[in-house]
């Protein structure tokens, strides 16, 4: 019972935020798979919990997180839909555990850079999030409004991203200048 509802929106957000690296030193397929749990937990304290990267069954690269978005604490298991230097989107049917009970929601992550000039890029984290049936189900019987369920993990979402962009951006830029 976790059919995806793509036609209805629990939340949107996008932030940028520049990295002072050529747009060429940077690998965020690189960067996302390999980050180690502590820089993860640097990215958005105290949401960010844990991060691991593995594979589905089928060699799909794969990155686990553990964060609180927020009262909701999410584990979030992001498929590569696409994974590149300079874009991964990331979905993930992830496990959401509120103050009410346990659901799905699918959360779709887009990470990607553009060149700004010879020196600098452009990061932009876009995340968004749509209801599954299973989700529905649950707020339908705890008597919540989709509208009310929806403005809540809009503004939870938004300011989760709006914290952790600038911190993705920096430990990228970090990465692409320790490359060489």
């Amino acid at each position: 019972m976790s059919d995806v509802r793509s036609d209805l929106v629990l939340s949107q957000s996008a932030y940028a935020h520049v990295i002072n690296a050529p747009v060429g030193k940077v690998d965020i397929e690189r960067w996302l798979f390999s980050l180690p749990e502590a820089e993860y937990q640097r990215c958005a304290p105290p949401d960010h919990i844990a991060a691991g990267a593995t594979s589905t069954d089928d060699g799909r690269p794969m990155s686990i997180n553990v964060e609180m978005i927020g009262t909701a604490l999410m584990i979030q298991h992001y498929v590569g839909e696409i994974t590149g230097r300079d874009h991964c989107r990331m979905v993930s049917l992830s496990d959401v555990f509120s103050p009410a009970g346990r659901t799905k929601v699918q959360v779709i992550w887009d990470l990607s850079v553009r060149p700004v000039d010879d020196g600098r890029c452009m990061y932009l984290n876009s995340v968004t999030a749509h209801p599954t049936e299973e989700f529905l189900a649950f707020i339908k019987e705890h008597g919540i409004p989709f509208e009310q369920a929806a403005h809540d993990r809009q503004t939870a979402s938004s300011d989760h991203n709006s914290r952790e962009t600038p911190l993705y951006a920096a430990s990228i830029e970090r990465a692409a200048l320790a490359s060489g």
